[in-house]
């Protein structure tokens, strides 16, 4: 490796973003990891992550649908307030539109025991769930993409500002990740394909 002037990168560290340690009043776990849905819009999965550039953390709220995968909102921010997870959500809703009874699932981080989130779907008449306390399990799909997003994107890239981090992760969400990016769960299609085929097939039906 030394005569090729070959290195190995090694994986950047990323911090643990749920605040367990409050409170506030959470949900119980209505989802139960039922990650298996047949109609959209049944049901979400919410989290947040931490992404590093050079002007300090910059921090990615996602929401997805679990019949495609697919990311249906997201927020990015410099700071991780209830703010950030309910504009995710909120983009969620006006890009979807999804009926009263939909299940929304978290994990028991503070932002989603908030006030203004758990009036967010009040409002909209949403059932809340979250993980069990420590479970990461329970929220598998949500974690599953932020792996997806660090090893094949953020992992190798050094961003000097968040504005420059924000671009590059909209870049892979929308015209990678939801656009292109096969998935063995949807029988080797991506998110936004399965969509389609799944539509066109209802409307033949």
């Amino acid at each position: 490796m030394a005569e090729a002037c070959v290195k190995v990168r090694s994986r950047k560290k990323f911090k643990v973003t749920t605040d367990s340690n409050h409170k506030l009043p959470v949900f119980e776990n209505v989802l139960d990891r039922g990650f298996v849905v047949n109609e959209p819009d049944v049901a979400y999965v919410q989290d947040i992550t931490y992404i590093w550039t050079q002007e300090g953390w910059l921090y990615l709220a996602i929401v997805i649908d679990l019949f495609s995968r697919k990311v249906v909102g997201w927020s990015m921010g410099s700071r991780m307030k209830a703010q950030l997870v309910c504009d995710a959500l909120n983009m969620a809703i006006w890009q979807r539109k999804p009926k009263a009874g939909l299940i929304v699932h978290s994990d028991r981080g503070s932002q989603y025991a908030s006030k203004a989130y758990r009036g967010l779907l009040k409002r909209h008449k949403f059932i809340g769930s979250m993980s069990r306390l420590g479970n990461c399990w329970d929220n598998a799909v949500a974690e599953s993409f932020f792996g997806s997003l660090k090893q094949e994107q953020v992992q190798w890239c050094n961003y000097q500002t968040r504005y420059e981090a924000q671009q590059d992760i909209l870049k892979y969400i929308s015209m990678f990740y939801n656009a292109k990016r096969l998935h063995s769960y949807l029988d080797y299609k991506s998110p936004n394909q399965f969509e389609k085929e799944v539509t066109v097939l209802r409307n033949v039906a």
